[in-house]
């Protein structure tokens, strides 16, 4: 799992970001290795099939829609001949449905397109970038609905894989982005996606911009994923406990209000034009 891939980042993008040599180092990995790169829809589509997987393969992919992906991404992944998949938050890359508030320089539809023609599988990672497991049902299925609308509008297809905002999901969530038309979605967990995990909490690592060329080659090869990722999963699972007391903390807040003509974010969310 990929986010910014640029020289100098902006501060907020940083730590999940990876300097151009470093990506294109981790590639040379990848093709060492024999790797095979394919699609998320591709993995999910054998996997539903019971259709073999190619030799040795890896799912690459970007979350959010940042411009260097285009800039300096696309020329490494051409090189080598390697599928991969890009999650894009709809909201934040520039041009007319832009919202606001991404955290650097973000693709815009023109080359959105261009990496769609190049076989990069672009799918929907929601259009505002919320925490998705924090939002009232009607906030949760505008951000999936709108950005598949908008992804179809601008591609010219429909997109079938999603990956969660921060990670975050519930079985709510789960529910919703399947029945917005995603047939396959990504988590993080950092851990090798295998089939049991079900379609829609499939797992990722993280590659961040202080992982070396060589714990790179142990988190591809399924080396030390648990000592390396050691503390993301004990603060992972604190703040789900913390994530699921707000929550409940929310609905009954809602619950409160509902006589006097729903919450805030339930009535922006049924008229979301702004």
């Amino acid at each position: 799992m990929y986010h910014a891939v640029a020289h100098r980042p902006a501060k907020a993008a940083y730590g999940l970001s990876v300097a151009p040599e470093a990506f294109a180092a981790q590639m040379a990995v990848l093709a060492e290795q024999g790797r095979t790169p394919l699609t998320t829809a591709a993995l999910a589509e054998a996997w539903r099939a019971g259709k073999p997987l190619p030799d040795r393969p890896v799912l690459i992919t970007f979350d959010d829609g940042y411009e260097g992906v285009h800039r300096h991404a696309l020329p490494v992944l051409a090189e080598h001949g390697f599928a991969a998949t890009l999650f894009v938050s709809t909201g934040w890359l520039r041009g007319p449905y832009d919202e606001g508030g991404a955290p650097d320089t973000m693709l815009d539809w023109g080359q959105a397109r261009e990496l769609a023609a190049a076989g990069t599988e672009i799918g929907g990672h929601t259009h505002t970038h919320p925490q998705l497991d924090q939002v009232d049902d009607a906030r949760l299925r505008y951000e999936a609905v709108r950005c598949r609308e908008i992804v179809a509008a601008e591609l010219g297809a429909a997109p079938v894989s999603f990956a969660y905002p921060y990670g975050y999901s519930s079985r709510r969530v789960r529910h919703t982005v399947r029945t917005a038309g995603f047939t396959q979605a990504l988590a993080v967990g950092n851990a090798l996606a295998r089939r049991a995990q079900g379609p829609y909490a499939l797992e990722r690592v993280t590659v961040r911009r202080s992982t070396g060329v060589e714990e790179f080659r142990r988190l591809v090869e399924g080396r030390a994923i648990g000592r390396t990722f050691a503390r993301d999963r004990a603060l992972t699972k604190g703040y789900a406990v913390v994530r699921r007391t707000r929550r409940a903390a929310a609905v009954l807040a809602g619950q409160h209000r509902g006589g006097r003509g729903g919450t805030h974010t339930e009535r922006r969310a049924q008229n979301p034009v702004r």
